[in-house]
């Protein structure tokens, strides 16, 4: 059962007993029309129904936390009126007023301060709650995994099931909606490229979802409000619910990092993988090209990496035997010499 239907079935619900409510307080009283107890019953459901709509981006977990607020502001108002403040007011109320001033006072401290002390919640992180509750962090259980965040590059990768699949990685996957919203946006795309690589981020979705052991699940977000506060909401994502986050764009790895998220970057978990190669090392590969010197040409390991070998630009095309004689580190990857063994 989707929850739209299930939200629609939980109205209906909803009315059916507040009818039956308003109905058996008008038969037992015999003081109430019947037929103004079922009007006052279905204006009592709608005004519900209206709060559940307003509330239809509020999650349990801003439930929780709204709550728990509430909690420590109306413990706040208790304080307040025990110390005896109303009193004050009460000193000059006209004779009499004195009950209604006392209750007056003290519902609009306990209204306000629950009402500050929800709000406050809902903007505070997991680090405040901890400072407030020494040694508790609202965190996700340790046994069962810390959450991962993708973003809509990292779905794009075709790497990420792969990897997942091999038991690297653990714990839920979260999909913000909005990263969906961009999916969508792509896949309608009138260029090629990008049309493709949405299908394959949709099918990669689809599959992971349909692994027994990975948990997918799409958590409604606000969408930002342009393309420059995407990595900003991922970021606030993560951090609200205590996840990493899993990307394959540079800039925003180095941007959430700054920020102390946890980040993984497939990028670097390939160029971790990648076979380092020595000095007096031997290896075998193709001279598919020549070299920026005249005798030089220029071959690729199977990790992609660059070999250039000298006074071999007469084995163009051919398989050759090299030993390697030293190696630059470049912004673009390692970058090998090699001499021909054998001549």
């Amino acid at each position: 059962m989707t929850g739209s239907a299930s939200v629609k079935i939980a109205r209906v619900l909803l009315v059916i007993i507040c009818e039956l409510l308003a109905i058996t307080i008008a038969l037992t009283t015999k003081e109430v029309d019947p037929w103004l107890a079922v009007l006052t019953g279905c204006l009592f459901a709608a005004f519900i129904i209206l709060i559940e709509g307003l509330l239809k981006e509020f999650t349990l977990r801003g439930f929780s936390t709204a709550t728990f607020g509430l909690l420590v502001g109306l413990f706040c108002g208790w304080l307040i009126t025990r110390v005896g403040f109303t009193q004050l007011f009460e000193a000059i109320a006209p004779p009499g007023a004195e009950v209604i001033i006392r209750a007056s006072m003290d519902a609009a401290i306990y209204t306000s301060l629950g009402f500050i002390g929800a709000v406050l919640a809902l903007r505070s992180d997991r680090d405040d709650f901890a400072f407030i509750i020494p040694y508790v962090r609202f965190r996700e259980d340790v046994a069962s995994g810390q959450p991962l965040v993708l973003d809509v590059e990292a779905i794009l990768d075709g790497r990420i099931k792969q990897v997942i699949s091999a038991g690297f990685l653990n714990g839920r996957l979260l999909i913000p909606s909005f990263v969906l919203d961009q999916l969508n946006e792509l896949s309608d795309s009138p260029e090629t490229t990008d049309k493709e690589r949405a299908q394959r981020g949709l099918e990669t979705l689809e599959a992971l979802r349909k692994d027994e052991v990975l948990d997918v699940n799409i958590h409604r977000a606000p969408a930002p409000e342009s393309l420059d506060r995407v990595n900003q909401e991922l970021v606030n994502v993560a951090r609200l619910l205590g996840a990493r986050l899993l990307t394959t764009d540079e800039r925003l790895a180095k941007f959430a990092k700054l920020q102390g998220l946890p980040v993984l970057n497939l990028n670097d978990l390939s160029n971790a993988l990648k076979p380092r190669v020595v000095v007096g090392e031997r290896v075998r590969l193709t001279l598919v090209k020549p070299g920026k010197d005249d005798h030089q040409a220029v071959g690729y390991l199977s990790d992609g990496t660059m070999v250039v070998v000298n006074h071999s630009m007469d084995r163009m095309g051919q398989n050759v035997d090299a030993v390697i004689i030293s190696t630059l580190q470049t912004a673009n990857g390692q970058l090998v010499f090699g001499e021909l063994i054998g001549g």
